[in-house]
């Protein structure tokens, strides 16, 4: 089974193929934002669970006209409804959110009516609808509300609350460490030498790793030593591992041997897509998985976004994707090359365009990109309104 030039499905599907799941555990609501639901939930009665007024007014029986006296009957507020039925030419005064009383079909709203004591009259005529919320109307008994696998977040927490919960079974956040490799890199902040630049491909990760689920740490660069790279490796405390440049086929691309020490067995060894050839896949004999991703930050970020965005959701048990959409071509675009192309862009009112410098090391591009399009290997070339394949990136 060869492990080179893979395409694209093949590489994530092998790499989806040894990801393990986090733990499962039970925490309050307050603590499950952005976590994993790994269980089911269900309501266990309807919402509302009564007739509920959605206006201030008064509930009455039948269809009242401008100048209808009607004797109130009693008050009906959030929390506290009106006991015993309405009766005809009663009205009873009620609140948003409150329990309609048995009888009433209608709530006139408070200000097309009038009160005088005991009375209140319609002033005006009601406008339009009964303005009731029917029982069950948000959602009934046994719906099923979240399935396991959705990723939570406010709303769908205070779904989970309406139906009562106030904790949930969710998967822990995988933990993941980085690792980038080069004698040409310093920490920003620090002093590069003549021939050095600035690390900067962690400094994306980090949060890209939080907003897809994970929890993420840098590890301190390691020089191009296969004995720094390999007590690295060795000292992480993670579940995933992640390398930034070794990657390659150069004198000093390290990381692979450096890792054999560890145990090292393939599953990936590259990719047929661009940029991003070089990034690998595999297991350490202690069970921690390892993705190594291109030393180029835009390489590194594309490949995140194809491969590390996936495994994060699988390892927390959630859908993999990555979500592609249809989106109108802005510009003609000539044939695609060997390799499967995902080029950085940017959506506009006339559609998606490819920005026009895809040179992988230029991290200024990435930034300015809010989505990659996909061209397909050996793809012909394609005109301006035609549909193609993009994958959004969540720049918010």
């Amino acid at each position: 089974m060869s492990l080179k030039n893979l395409t694209v499905e093949d590489a994530r599907a092998r790499m989806l193929g040894a990801a393990v799941r986090t733990a499962i555990h039970t925490l309050p609501l307050a603590e499950a934002d952005g976590l994993t639901l790994a269980e089911d939930i269900h309501a266990v009665r309807d919402q509302p669970p009564f007739d509920a007024s959605a206006m201030d007014g008064w509930a009455v029986i039948g269809d009242p006209a401008e100048g209808d006296q009607l004797r109130i009957a009693g008050e009906s507020a959030a929390g506290r409804g009106h006991d015993g039925a309405l009766r005809p030419g009663q009205a009873v005064r009620i609140f948003t959110g409150a329990a309609v009383p048995a009888g009433a079909t209608r709530v006139i709203i408070q200000e097309d009516t009038m009160r005088d004591g005991d009375i209140v009259r319609i002033a005006r005529p009601p406008s339009p609808g009964p303005n009731i919320r029917r029982a069950g109307g948000d959602f009934q008994a046994g719906t099923l509300l979240l399935k396991a696998g959705t990723r939570l977040d406010p709303w769908r927490l205070s779904l989970a609350a309406a139906a009562g919960r106030a904790a949930l079974q969710v998967s822990a956040r995988p933990t993941l460490a980085i690792l980038a490799t080069g004698e040409e890199l310093v920490s920003p902040g620090g002093h590069p030498g003549p021939f050095q630049i600035f690390e900067s491909g962690s400094a994306g990760l980090v949060p890209m790793i939080a907003r897809w689920g994970g929890l993420a740490h840098r590890l301190s660069p390691a020089r191009d030593d296969e004995d720094a790279i390999a007590a690295a490796v060795a000292g992480a405390d993670a579940e995933l591992i992640i390398t930034v440049g070794g990657a390659s086929v150069g004198d000093y691309d390290l990381v692979k041997p450096a890792l054999k020490r560890l145990g090292l067995e393939l599953l990936v060894e590259t990719i047929n897509v661009r940029p991003g050839k070089p990034t690998w896949f595999g297991t350490l004999s202690d069970g921690r998985r390892v993705l190594g991703l291109p030393g180029n930050p835009a390489s590194a970020f594309v490949c995140a976004e194809l491969f590390l965005k996936p495994l994060i959701a699988a390892m927390s048990g959630g859908a993999a994707g990555p979500l592609m959409e249809p989106a109108i071509l802005a510009q003609d675009l000539p044939a695609a090359g060997p390799r499967e192309h995902w080029m950085r862009a940017i959506l506009g009112s006339e559609g998606v365009r490819a920005l026009p410098d895809q040179d992988s090391s230029l991290v200024t591009v990435f930034a300015a990109a809010d989505a990659l399009l996909r061209r397909r290997a050996n793809a012909p070339a394609v005109k301006a309104g035609t549909f193609v394949e993009i994958l959004r990136l969540n720049r918010g």
